[in-house]
Parts: C-alpha cells; structure tokens; sequence
C-alpha cells in the first residue's frame, strides 16, 4: 500500500513571492481559456454562499483541465464592510489536488492573492486582444484592490498616456490616483462623475461590486473597449444592458457563466436579446476561432465572471514554483 502523500501548507507571504504578473503567469491563464472553449476542461457552476448581515460572500471555483496531473479547488470571500475594520476586502485559499488519486498536494493560503493575479492577468489578456493598438487614455471605474491590479496588467500589453480614475467614494479615488501615480510613474487623476470617465477614454476597466448599472450606452463612443470584471454574482450588473447591444465586438469567459452571474444575465432579464452568434468566448478568440477587434473603430466590450480554469492554471503554477524553492 502507498503511503499517504504529504500535503504542504504554504502562508501568503510564500505565495507572493513565487507568483507575481509575470509571462509564465499570462501563459498559464491565456492556455487555461483556450482549453476551456475547446471542451478541454470540466468547470461546474460557481457555488456561492452569501452573508448578507456582514455585506459577505463566499464563492467556490474550480476545474480538472484533462490530461494534466493536477487541479484546484477554490474558496474565495468578498466581504465589502472590511476596510471600514481595517482588513482587505478579499481573503480565500486554493486546494491543489492530485488528479490521479483525488488526495491534497497542496494547501495555499494565499488571501485571494492569487485570484487577484488570475483576475488581472484576464483583464490584460481582453485587453491584447481587443483594445486598440495605440491607447491614450485609460479609465478605471472603482479604487479597490483589483482596480489597482487590473491597471498594472494592463501596462503589460499597452501603454496609456494617461490614466482618470472614478470611484463612488472621492477620497478612496484621490488615495488611488496618488498611489498609483507613484507606483507607476503615470500620470493617474480623478474625475468627478463615471460618464466623464467613459467618454473621455479609449479603454474602460469597470472594478465594483455595483448591483445597478455604472456605465451607460449612450457614453460609448467608437474605437473604445471596456472590460467589465465586477459582474460574479446574479445581483451585480455594472453595464446598462444597451451596452452589450451596442457593442461590435462581444466577448465573455465562459458563456454558460455569463449568462448566469455576468452582465449577459443582466441583459437577458431586461430582455436585450445577445444572441450566442454574437457572444464569443476569450478561449475562441485566443484560437483564433472567433474573431476580435478587427477595426480601430468598432466598440468591444468584453465581461469576465472569473472562471475555475483559471484558478487551476494560477495555483498548478504557484504549486509547481513552490516545489521547485
């Protein structure tokens, strides 16, 4: 009989230091999407458990990506009063599993750092492959952890002149803009409403737990694309439905679960019908199965849930990383 296999707890700080926003990383993310719409992948639905007397959520992801020796398991939290306690907004932790045996390889106590990296690395992922080529003028709806994580992969594929930034509360969008422009060494300023934010933007990157629409379809304009990443719950919606209607270019991580927490589930209940001939899938798009942005004037809009896949790809590569230290 075969010994039980040992399983290594690894803390955060260990985490972050074999895991940051890296080439290896986007690979692993931009492979996971493309094996996820080619069927490659067994994803089942997101279960989430809600707290509502605490403003909280859990979500569980994961997915086995066939063929490969290991997958993960994914718990994740979101709970929107802990900065007034002085804590983060997310926390988790990511199970490795041995796809052979089922038993535990690794346990990663990463406090949503690592879903922060997939997360962002989606967004950067969207916006190579729909943004315009040449990008003047970025804005960032929300100042949260992930706006300040989706700003920083998107310079690794474009490179903005300038960054507005528009949050519900002005003194978390000054405390971003000052941050930021000092992290990065780009000019990040805040304006005063999100319809300024939008008009004035070639890329938007939508970062809230909003549950009515933030961004209008009468603000869009030609040659822009918007990332909206803030939709992982049938009770949020950032995109007024028209939005996805008027998009040239529409695209989403998963269709089945965009459909059912994402901004196409908010569509569909307000009766915008978007068709799936009109919707495709970042993995098709990477395939070169669908198409992307083929005009610098077409408007493309692309909605992320945050999928399994990806939670798999960011932690068999953290485990891999950590294995090898």
């Amino acid at each position: 009989m075969s010994a039980r296999p040992a399983v290594r707890v690894v803390r955060a700080d260990e985490v972050r230091r074999a895991v940051e926003l890296d080439p290896e990383a986007l690979e692993a993310v931009r492979d996971a999407f493309v094996r996820l719409s080619a069927g490659d992948a067994v994803q089942p639905p997101v279960l989430r458990i809600d707290v509502p007397e605490h403003r909280g959520e859990i979500d569980v992801k994961g997915a086995y990506l066939r063929g490969l020796d290991s997958f993960a398991v994914k718990l994740s939290s979101g709970f929107f009063g802990n900065p007034e306690r002085g804590l983060p907004t997310a926390s988790g932790l990511m199970v490795v599993i041995d796809a052979a045996t089922g038993f535990a390889r690794a346990v990663l106590l990463d406090e949503g750092y690592l879903t922060d990296v997939r997360t962002a690395l989606a967004g950067a992922i969207a916006a190579d492959l729909l943004a315009k080529r040449e990008v003047d003028t970025v804005a960032v709806l929300g100042a949260g952890g992930q706006a300040r994580w989706q700003l920083r992969a998107l310079l690794r594929v474009r490179r903005p002149r300038r960054v507005v930034v528009w949050a519900r509360r002005d003194e978390a969008a000054q405390r971003y803009a000052s941050e930021m422009s000092a992290a990065l060494g780009l000019p990040v300023t805040v304006v005063a409403d999100a319809e300024a934010a939008v008009r004035g933007s070639d890329v938007v990157i939508t970062t809230t737990p909003a549950t009515r629409p933030i961004v209008r379809a009468s603000w869009l304009h030609p040659g822009l694309h918007v990332t909206a990443m803030g939709a992982d719950a049938e009770h949020k919606q950032e995109l007024e439905p028209e939005v996805l209607a008027r998009a040239d270019v529409l695209v989403c991580d998963s269709r089945p679960q965009a459909r059912r927490i994402g901004e196409l589930r908010g569509a569909s209940q307000a009766a915008v019908e978007v068709g799936d001939a009109r919707v495709a899938e970042l993995g098709e798009v990477l395939a070169g199965i669908r198409p992307g942005r083929t005009s610098a004037q077409q408007i493309s809009v692309c909605d992320l849930t945050g999928t399994g896949v990806q939670d798999t790809a960011i932690a068999r590569l953290a485990e891999s990383r950590l294995r090898g230290s």
